[in-house]
This record gives structure tokens, C-alpha cells and sequence, in this order.
């Protein structure tokens, strides 16, 4: 079952997500605050996270920023969800490391649709492994020999 980790403080968005959520098969944790949702991110390692922009706390922008510095954090997929749908909001939520971009108020199927596209791409996306052993042979993809 796949995980889902949204921060959100509006609460009553959060409790519609998680409800939608959890019917469509995932397993959701909810949290309130920016702040609290980094620390929870780096703990539960969520398959995914849905990250409002204007959080109590710390800023949806710095709590991107600090999961994708991370090494242990910078795989997660991200969603953001904000009111702030200017051009200029869109390119810094980008630029931060979102993976995408969705405006509110939004259409709840097209969000999971977005996450079920999401979780395709990065299920295809196998990290390939530092050191490959075939038999005899050892191959070291981070100095690159043999």
C-alpha cells in the first residue's frame, strides 16, 4: 500500500484528501504545520506528498527545498497545492523541486489521477545501484570501473 503524507493547514482539505485517499487504496498521514511536516517526511518516508505553499511553521517552498538537499528525502514525489496559481508561483514551486504544480480549488479526480501518474513514472524510475555484482564480476557505478 502506498504511502501518502499530506501537509496542508487547512483542515477540513486535508480530512477531504485523506477521505479520498484512503478510498482510492492509500494509506494517509496528515499534518498541519510546515515544520512538523519535514520532520514527518524525513521519519515515515511517504511514497508520496501532497505540500501546501502557506503553511504555519515553515514554508511549503522551504520544506521542499530541505526534503530534495536530503539524500534520504530527495526521491519523494511532490505535489504542491496552493492558492497561488500566478506564473511566477508555478515556476518557483518548480524550481524548488515540486514535481507538480496543482492550483486550488482543484478537481479531487484529476489529483488522483495526477498521483496515480506520478507513482507510474517513478516506479519505472529504478534507482540503479551503486555496486552491481554479476558472478566475478563487480562493477562500481559511482568511480566507474570494473
Amino acid at each position: 500500500m502506498k504511502r501518502v503524507l499530506i501537509v496542508e493547514d487547512e483542515k477540513d482539505l486535508a480530512d477531504l484528501l485523506a477521505f479520498n485517499l484512503e478510498k482510492d487504496g492509500y494509506e494517509v498521514t496528515s499534518v498541519y504545520d510546515g515544520a512538523i511536516g519535514l520532520e514527518t517526511a524525513r521519519n515515515k518516508l511517504p511514497d508520496l506528498m501532497l505540500l501546501d505553499l502557506m503553511l504555519p511553521g515553515m514554508l511549503g517552498t522551504e520544506v521542499c527545498k530541505a526534503l530534495r538537499k536530503d539524500k534520504n528525502t530527495s526521491h519523494i514525489p511532490i505535489i504542491m497545492l496552493t492558492a497561488k496559481g500566478d506564473e511566477i508561483d508555478r515556476v518557483v514551486g518548480f524550481e524548488v523541486g515540486a514535481d507538480d504544480y496543482i492550483v486550488k480549488p482543484f478537481s479531487m479526480r484529476e489529483l488522483l489521477l495526477r498521483i496515480k501518474a506520478l507513482f507510474r513514472r517513478h516506479t519505472a524510475e529504478q534507482p540503479v545501484p551503486d555496486i552491481l555484482i554479476f558472478g566475478d564480476i563487480v562493477i562500481d557505478n559511482q568511480r566507474h570501473i570494473t
